[in-house]
């Protein structure tokens, strides 16, 4: 089907966005070509972990040995993958825990701080121009698109994902913010248009009255530095981000110079307990070495909003994903934090949410949201 093969030409470049298994190698790349890809539907009778098995048929999956709940946990799949019966429940328990951004989050909604009169922003794929995803539906203020050339009724893996961790009803950090979304194609691997979207939102910022003035901008790509995957118009990006941060907008990216994030994966069944978090990916044989100067983030065993074409609502859940998850959720996390002080810069914020870390015996720093807000509220 034309659906079926287009739809995996878009994945195929996704890939490289660093939110599948594996993904550490691409983390927060979100460039790459746009092929066309091969159909789908390729029966398996059994899984590997950490596989992507969102569009493959798990009809014979039946088949001995079968896949046990923590195999299944470290997958990749959506909530319209054909499991058999016997793992329909299984998979579906899984994807709802993965909704839970886990650290304390859903605590700290539970007492009305949940980002409300906050005003954030996003530069990512496309998203359904319906705008009509429940995890964001009603939550978009305005939807620009700097040139991805897709009709209006295709999404994108990627955008939709990034916009739920950040303002998503049950997925976000910040449930309570409202979004501006800049629509960038990050398979053209040209910085440009992600200048152009953070430039339209200074622009949008400066019709905002005070008190509704865009706080932050959360961008998963490396637009520019060292490792960059996009080949044109780097320092296009750099000069857009110091315009930015002259009008007052705190910029968070995955560049090597300005990334302040790093991978964190928790217990699945306990989220919400720090000392149970491990830095790093569960792939991985040994713990990475901690890096100071990084905030550790879950960006594994998380659950997203997926919407590739308009009449196509549902979840993804990656068991394995990439840094890309990490900048929405720090975004969402700080806005939270203007929520209780709106007084405070970004940079007052950021270095709140480094004091308050909760700090493993190896000396990496985890987001302690529970921690942050009452730094904010005692900050002088």
């Amino acid at each position: 089907m034309e659906r079926t093969t287009t739809l995996l030409g878009l994945l195929a470049a996704l890939l490289l966005v660093g939110c599948g298994p594996g993904s550490q190698q691409t983390e927060g790349a979100s460039a790459g070509s746009n092929p066309e890809g091969p159909p789908t539907g390729t029966p398996l009778s059994a899984v590997e972990p950490y596989q992507d098995v969102r569009f493959s048929n798990l009809s014979l999956l039946q088949a001995d040995p079968a896949p046990e709940r923590s195999l299944i946990m470290t997958l990749w799949f959506n909530d319209s993958a054909g499991w058999p019966s016997a793992y329909r429940d299984i998979a579906a328990e899984i994807l709802e825990l993965g909704k839970n951004p886990g650290l304390g989050i859903r605590a700290l909604h539970g007492q009305g701080v949940i980002g409300e009169g906050v005003t954030v922003a996003i530069i990512d794929q496309n998203l359904v121009a319906a705008l009509d995803h429940p995890e964001y539906a009603g939550k978009i203020e305005k939807y620009f698109d700097t040139g991805t050339e897709q009709p209006e009724s295709r999404g994108s893996m990627h955008g939709p994902a990034v916009a739920s961790l950040l303002v998503g009803q049950t997925v976000g950090t910040a449930p309570g913010a409202s979004l501006y979304f800049a629509a960038a194609p990050s398979w053209n691997a040209d910085a440009q248009y992600f200048a152009d979207g953070l430039d339209w939102i200074v622009e949008e910022n400066e019709k905002l009255p005070e008190g509704r003035k865009i706080r932050v901008v959360s961008v998963s790509a490396r637009p520019s530095g060292v490792d960059t995957p996009f080949t044109a118009n780097n320092d296009a990006w750099d000069a857009a981000v110091e315009r930015a941060e002259a009008a007052g907008i705190l910029v968070l990216d995955c560049t090597a110079h300005r990334g302040l994030t790093a991978p964190l994966f928790c217990d699945p069944d306990d989220p919400d307990d720090l000392t149970r978090c491990i830095p790093g990916w569960p792939e991985q044989e040994e713990t990475p070495a901690a890096e100071p100067d990084r905030l550790y983030i879950p960006t594994s065993r998380r659950t997203t909003a997926e919407q590739y074409f308009q009449d196509e609502i549902g979840y993804q859940y990656t068991g394995s994903g990439g840094l890309s998850w990490s900048t929405p959720y720090l975004a969402g996390v700080l806005a939270l934090g203007w929520q209780i002080r709106p007084d405070l810069t970004g940079g007052e914020m950021l270095q709140i949410a480094f004091d308050t870390a909760y700090r493993t015996p190896d000396g990496a720093k985890i987001l302690d949201p529970a921690a942050f807000i009452e730094g904010v509220r005692s900050a002088a």
